[in-house]
């Protein structure tokens, strides 16, 4: 792959295929477990979607070809992925923002009764009440 990549290295512009850091490198073997023995003088290179999708025209053996339909399917499975989400997080927002709306609306009721219930105390405190019982 590396070969063929350094031989085509036009069909793989910055935005298609970047090198590794070594901090990144170290941090890629730590989390899938590799042996720092080995013979690895550079760092690796890492290809973004579309540089994925160059390899195809690069490689020709049917395991890369193969790989590479794979791959392709992955990539289209996380964009529909990325689409439900999005839709997701769109009916969400419509859902927070009926709340929100029926807070205000829960808010005014509430202050309403209160306002009633304190009127209603006040006017029954100002009114002189009829006394029960006999009169003399």
């Amino acid at each position: 792959l590396n070969k063929a990549v350094q031989r085509n290295r036009d069909r793989f512009p910055e935005d298609f295929m970047f090198e590794l850091s070594k901090q990144e490198f170290e941090d890629l073997r730590s989390q899938i477990v590799t042996s720092n023995r080995g013979g690895v003088r550079y760092s690796p290179m890492a290809f973004t979607e579309h540089g994925v999708l160059m390899i195809s025209s690069v490689l020709k053996s049917r395991i890369a070809i193969e790989l590479n339909i794979h791959i392709v399917r992955i990539f289209s499975k996380m964009r529909q992925m990325l689409a439900s989400q999005k839709e997701i997080i769109s009916k969400l927002n419509q859902m927070e923002s009926k709340l929100s709306n029926h807070d205000v609306q829960l808010s005014k009721l509430f202050e309403a009764i209160k306002e009633l219930i304190l009127e209603k105390m006040t006017h029954t405190q100002t009114r002189e009440r009829k006394q029960i019982g006999f009169r003399k």
